[in-house]
């Protein structure tokens, strides 16, 4: 890891996320241009995300598979606007074995082809549905401009894919979906997302509808960090899906998918990463508390490790991700900047003054410097660990829902005000949500609009392009 220090985020955002993604030991480029290298703490952060999102799933009654990455060229062909939407970032083999393919395979960008393939044989009748399956996989799309988690040519991610007697079914799936991960975004990852509906221009390539949640970067650009489509019957047509109803007669399956990527690990450092580096949140932290112990000569050392041995296996016990840092050569204020920059939420600090007072050094990562650092009893000390990680989550959540409410701003029939207010910041304004004025928004502006939130404020207004009546309002914002 790099001793040097980061870029300041207002001289340089771009610089300042680059930098701390490699300085924290999240991910390396690869070979190929475009695609990562996740290390083994960035992937433990993704473990976490995994198994939160996971139990969600599960909760709900949908079950993990697994599809092919190779998917025959004839199946995205088969649904156009699918096809045309994906064409740009399709990956294709035409060799293998040394021979050209009688027909070229695509490396999945996404499997709603395959699992409407396989959902057409699965599913016969009314006693089959609903079919709830969550598939954890990677997926390639061919990016031309590429950053580390926020957009790679290959990422991993999960993908659910569901079928239904009804559309109302299909709806309420769509819509519990995307509230999993407002929910899991807020309460595990301590970022206040906006959860809506995508624009009729925005919406995934083949559904009816199309649902995000959007959460506020801390250069105030916004990240589209999850996403759950109603696919209506467009798939199930497509490929036969069809069962037989309760009166015998056949009808086509109403079908959903949703997922979320390690685009989300880009969300979780941007919406709460500083200038000393990460701040993770402390229900997804690889880990949570970090143990340095300090010490001059061997019997220091001997009394000094025994101490942090025992407060590890006490911490451990009670449910907390712990760690003592037992690198040698280093000196203590190296390591505190060393974990500052990997963002581990508390640092436990033991020397031969506390084993003297029978204390221990609790400093917090949300808050830096002497206000975040208090001496605490070593009896109390698991407890008060186990205080302050609740505290911290509370506290980043509000800090962040704060800066984002702090930078979106409400527009009233005033373009050009309109105009000034999304180069540095979020617009909230009334929109008609025609092609034409999103086309002219994003002309002007070089941005499209983010959702229309499902917390709609009654009323209505002038559209902020056309100026016709609307009765729903859209956020507006640069956008990674």
């Amino acid at each position: 890891m790099s001793s040097q220090g980061l870029t300041p985020r207002n001289e340089d955002y771009s610089k300042w996320y680059n930098e701390l993604v490699q300085n924290a030991d999240l991910a390396d480029y690869a070979p190929v241009r475009g695609c990562m290298i996740i290390k083994p703490y960035g992937y433990a952060l993704w473990e976490h995300i995994q198994a939160n999102l996971d139990r969600r799933f599960k909760d709900t009654g949908h079950e993990n598979a697994y599809f092919p990455l190779l998917i025959p060229e004839s199946f995205f062909k088969k649904e156009a606007e699918h096809i045309e939407g994906f064409a740009p970032e399709l990956a294709i083999v035409t060799i293998g074995g040394g021979e050209t393919l009688a027909e070229p395979l695509i490396i999945r960008p996404t499997s709603e082809t395959i699992v409407g393939y396989s959902f057409s044989n699965w599913i016969h009748s009314y006693r089959d549905l609903p079919l709830l399956i969550n598939q954890w996989a990677n997926v390639v799309r061919w990016e031309m401009r590429t950053r580390l988690f926020l957009r790679t040519s290959e990422f991993l991610w999960q993908e659910g894919h569901t079928a239904h007697a009804s559309e109302s079914e299909a709806q309420d799936e769509t819509l519990q979906m995307l509230g999993i991960y407002e929910d899991f975004a807020r309460n595990e990852a301590a970022i206040p997302v906006i959860p809506g509906q995508k624009s009729e221009q925005e919406k995934f390539p083949g559904a009816l509808r199309t649902y995000t949640i959007e959460a506020m970067m801390g250069d105030k650009r916004a990240l589209q960090s999850g996403t759950s489509h109603n696919l209506g019957q467009n798939f199930a047509k497509t490929f036969d899906i069809k069962y037989t109803d309760r009166n015998n007669e056949l009808q086509h399956c109403w079908t959903t998918s949703w997922g979320l990527s390690t685009r989300f690990i880009g969300s979780i450092i941007m919406a709460h990463g500083d200038d000393q580096g990460l701040r993770m949140p402390p229900r997804l932290a690889p880990i949570q508390v970090i143990i340095v112990p300090i010490f001059k000569n061997e019997t220091e050392q001997s009394q000094v490790l025994a101490s942090a041995h025992l407060m590890r296996e006490l911490l451990k016990t009670a449910g907390v991700r712990v760690k003592i840092d037992l690198r040698e050569g280093l000196a203590p204020g190296f390591k505190y900047n060393d974990w500052e920059m990997r963002g581990v939420p508390i640092r436990l600090e033991i020397g031969p003054k506390d084993l003297q007072n029978n204390t221990v050094a609790l400093a917090r990562r949300d808050i830096t410097g002497k206000a975040g650092k208090q001496f605490v009893a070593r009896d109390s000390a698991v407890q008060m660990v186990l205080n302050l990680l609740s505290d911290i989550h509370v506290n980043m959540l509000q800090q962040a829902t704060a800066f984002r409410d702090a930078n979106i701003h409400m527009v009233e029939g005033d373009y050009e005000k309109f105009k000034e207010i999304v180069v540095d910041a979020w617009a909230y304004t009334w929109f008609c949500g025609r092609a034409e004025c999103e086309a002219k928004i994003k002309e002007d502006n070089q941005l499209v609009s983010r959702c229309f939130p499902l917390k709609q404020e009654p009323g209505s207004g002038p559209c902020i392009v056309c100026g016709d009546l609307s009765d729903r309002r859209a956020y507006f914002a640069k956008a990674y």
